[in-house]
């Protein structure tokens, strides 16, 4: 299982011989200016709300890949408006089989708008089951008691990836203690940096993480890594 970071919460993870995509946001993040959109694959593109940080680049991709877009009932129809051609609606509890493994949407607590003010639905997060092992992708999200739930309903996790930036989301100290809600302590920080209201300390919250018992991985932008 292969990790690709492009920014803010966009992250790619090669898994059973496919790409997912989650949450594009690269045109228009200045951290990722030296990332080519167009070299981007994706079988898969999982969207977790519809901020304009998180689905900027989400129908470019799918209509150059033909990817499939998976998201909440809502964001799907509002790419489906726009031109998408392949769209698989979920909701909140749902679980689908899909040809790389399974895909579960969970709780978030957030916010949910479209970049045109449209009607967004309720933020995700994706907990994603595989040959090669599981793991969770928080979403924007706040701490919250729902992530014990994880564990019991979706197993062992290899890894996960919680935001890490703080007054938009949960921080580090909320992410260290929903790494312990999720059982995992091997975390992926994203949603951090890309704008002043997100900048972290990153040897503080590495530090952080370390005092815990955990790994707290900030990748640069363009990297790979094999979980």
């Amino acid at each position: 299982m292969k990790l690709t970071y492009y920014g803010h919460a966009c992250f790619s993870v090669f898994v059973g011989g496919k790409t997912l995509l989650f949450d594009p946001f690269i045109k228009y993040n200045e951290l990722a200016k030296n990332v080519d959109i167009n070299s981007i694959a994706a079988d898969y593109i999982l969207l977790s709300h519809g901020h304009q940080d998180h689905v900027a680049d989400a129908l470019e991709i799918a209509q150059r890949t033909g990817a499939t877009i998976v998201s909440n009932f809502e964001v799907g129809e509002w790419f489906q408006s726009k031109g998408a051609k392949n769209v698989h609606p979920m909701n909140h509890g749902g679980k689908w089989k899909f040809d790389f493994g399974t895909v579960k949407m969970v709780a978030a607590v957030h916010s949910s708008g479209m970049p045109d003010g449209s009607y967004g639905g309720n933020p995700a997060g994706f907990v994603i089951e595989t040959a090669e092992g599981s793991f969770y992708y928080a979403g924007d999200t706040a701490l919250t008691m729902d992530m014990q739930l994880i564990p019991m309903t979706g197993g062992k996790l290899k890894f996960t990836v919680l935001p890490i930036g703080d007054n938009f989301t949960m921080g580090v100290d909320d992410a260290i203690i929903a790494s312990d809600f999720v059982q995992c302590n091997s975390v992926v920080g994203v949603h951090y940096d890309t704008f002043g209201f997100i900048k972290i300390n990153h040897e503080e919250a590495i530090k952080k993480f370390k005092n815990k018992g955990k790994e707290l991985l900030l990748l640069s932008i363009g990297q790979t890594i094999e979980l």
